[in-house]
């Protein structure tokens, strides 16, 4: 059990992700297997256990690798960065950035491309973008980013995380959406994959000048929440291929400007890296 402990402490980047990898596929595809295996379209009661799978994972490895590796001061600083909420009201206004950039995606898309992409007001969404938000970065930003950046810069840690984040949903939405989506499924999640690593930036960007876990779960909850309220959802997944594709591009656009007026902030290597390149 020790030498667990001490191979965890030694590997905790590895571990963090082997853990949450785990439960999160593990629980969708038990949850979500069986009918996917039949050829069907996964109902309610099959995507309940996989989402409360995805949702366990990331709070769950992001407690315990912060205990094992930390012990109670790790459990302290987490809780400290979870109510750091006086940064400076500038911060707050990211999160205004998400519902401004899906209408500026959808509305020309559904007058020029397709009226499937019309905006749609689903209110119950905002407590799924909640739900995300504030129970995943306490694993996302609470525990493995601040320990990647211990041997990356901010900018490589969260194109790292961002890519292994979207890997992470791969079981899940495979199995929920590959069956009504068919081919559009792939083209699809490779635009998810290219949102979420520009989402990452945008994060690791306010979480390095600010250390506010608080403020990264509300981004993560604006991100998801308003995406949830916003987008209709479509049947044939094209829809989605499209706006994925529209929407991570003006993400990413957003996310240049940033990496492009803080590059030496965001590109800075941490201390003892520099110190090693030295030294070598």
């Amino acid at each position: 059990m020790i030498n667990i402990k001490k191979n965890i402490q030694h590997h905790p980047i590895s571990s963090y992700f082997t853990l949450v990898f785990l439960i999160a596929w593990g629980g969708s595809i038990a949850g979500g297997w069986a009918q996917f295996h039949q050829g069907k379209v996964l109902d309610l009661i099959d995507i309940i256990p996989m989402a409360l799978a995805m949702l366990i994972a990331p709070i769950f490895g992001g407690i315990v690798m912060t205990y094992t590796c930390d012990g109670k001061n790790g459990i302290q600083d987490l809780i400290s960065r979870m109510t750091n909420w006086n940064v400076g009201i500038r911060w707050y206004a990211v999160l205004f950035i998400f519902p401004i950039l899906i209408l500026i995606t959808l509305v020309p898309l559904s007058i020029w491309v397709t009226p499937e992409l019309k905006p749609t007001f689903f209110p119950i969404g905002i407590l799924m973008g909640l739900l995300a938000g504030f129970i995943e970065e306490i694993g996302w930003m609470g525990f493995v980013y601040p320990k990647m950046r211990l041997k990356l810069s901010a900018l490589q840690a969260s194109i790292f995380l961002g890519f292994l984040h979207a890997l992470w949903h791969l079981a899940a939405d495979f199995l929920g959406n590959y069956q009504a989506f068919g081919k559009n499924w792939l083209p699809y999640f490779a635009g998810f994959i290219v949102f979420i690593v520009a989402l990452r930036v945008l994060i690791a960007w306010v979480y390095e000048n600010t250390k506010s876990l608080l403020l990264a779960q509300l981004i993560h909850a604006s991100s998801s929440g308003f995406l949830g309220i916003l987008v209709p959802l479509s049947n044939t997944g094209l829809s989605w291929v499209i706006f994925y594709a529209v929407y991570a591009f003006a993400l990413w656009v957003f996310a240049s400007i940033i990496i492009i007026r803080h590059t030496t902030h965001l590109r800075e290597q941490p201390t003892f890296v520099k110190a090693n390149k030295t030294s070598g």
